[in-house]
């Protein structure tokens, strides 16, 4: 398989598992995520893959937006890694979460297909002062 299949492969998978989030498509999502799947939240939580599917079967976490962008995509055998910036508008118990993220999204091939084995948020940030050119 090529680096550049690979990529697009991979951005187009991310892209559907975006939109299932969206729309709150269990269906999708519970053959999308691997079977060990493990979410890390913006403030270091995690989330099985019962537990990620959970938050959308009760209707807790809804979204008005959920787009990746600004993605890269590197290949390491039967694994990938999706680095980009998520944007959502969404609610958890009504709670409002609109935000900027950076996340990394971890995909395996399995039985002829990709699975999103893990995935990593992050608030974006600016660096601390001392860091700063």
């Amino acid at each position: 398989m090529n680096r550049e299949y690979t990529e697009q492969e991979i951005t187009q998978f991310a892209g559907a598992w975006a939109t299932a989030e969206l729309q709150g498509d269990t269906a999708s999502l519970e053959k999308c995520l691997s079977d060990d799947f493990v979410g890390v939240g913006p403030l270091g939580f995690l989330l099985s893959k019962q537990e990620w599917l959970g938050r959308h079967k009760s209707g807790e976490m809804t979204y008005t937006v959920h787009t990746l962008d600004e993605i890269k995509v590197r290949r390491y055998g039967e694994a990938a890694i999706l680095v980009g910036r998520l944007t959502q508008e969404a609610t958890y118990q009504g709670n409002p979460m609109n935000t900027h993220m950076r996340t990394t999204l971890v995909f395996v091939h399995q039985d002829g297909q990709w699975h999103l084995a893990g995935l990593h948020f992050c608030n974006i940030g600016h660096p601390p002062p001392f860091a700063r050119p």
